[in-house]
């Protein structure tokens, strides 16, 4: 039974993650570029497991009736995800005009790290996801039960970061090459923008 539930949660988790969002558009950007794209994973997960923990224990109650919240996450959001994929845009252009095997400029590790927080806390889509869809589900545990679905959705997140991580890493040489690398910013760009017009959105019909 334990099993069984670790399984349920595991295959939600992957189900909220899988598709190609902020957080993964970030991630194989990173991997691509072997930019402490380790550590840009680990924080992933690590928000992830926060979020989890406090969507399962009832934050998505807190969560659901907060209007304020809702207006500053929604366009803390859009304002940060515009300009992440202006700089994409930048990117995309400046890759026309370099050659493909120059090394890529490699941000710090702070400015990294404080980016991934930003692209996780400032996007309401993360709220929807973890806290109020994951909180409700298992919310309807209870004791063990409750645990074991946690610990399933939680392995979840891990090993979808870590995976896009090496993956990437490990295809960067490809990945890497001009056209490619172009493609991959200008389908970021288009990620990022797209999620930002669906919080618009989101915001003008609540």
């Amino acid at each position: 039974m334990s099993l069984l539930l670790a399984a349920k949660g595991f295959a939600l988790g992957i189900s909220m993650i899988l598709p190609i969002g902020s957080q993964n558009a970030m991630m194989l950007n990173q991997a691509i570029n072997r930019n402490h794209h380790i550590a840009a994973a680990t924080l992933f997960a690590l928000s992830d497991i926060l979020l989890i923990i406090v969507g399962v224990t009832g934050g998505s109650l807190l969560l659901a009736g907060s209007a304020m919240m809702f207006n500053l996450l929604t366009w803390g959001g859009i304002i940060f995800l515009c300009t992440y994929a202006s700089l994409s845009v930048k990117s995309a252009f400046k890759q026309a005009e370099q050659n493909g095997r120059q090394t890529a400029v490699k941000k710090p590790l702070k400015i990294v790290l404080l980016t991934c927080l930003l692209v996780t806390f400032l996007n309401p889509h993360v709220y929807i996801d973890m806290i109020m869809i994951i909180g409700s589900v298992g919310g309807q545990y209870q004791g063990s039960s409750r645990i074991y679905f946690m610990l399933g959705v939680m392995s979840a997140s891990i090993v979808w970061f870590y995976t896009l991580a090496v993956g990437a890493a490990k295809l960067s040489k490809q990945l890497r090459r001009k056209n490619i690398k172009r493609a991959v910013d200008i389908i970021v760009a288009v990620i990022m923008f797209s999620i930002a017009w669906s919080l618009f959105s989101a915001w003008l019909a609540y």
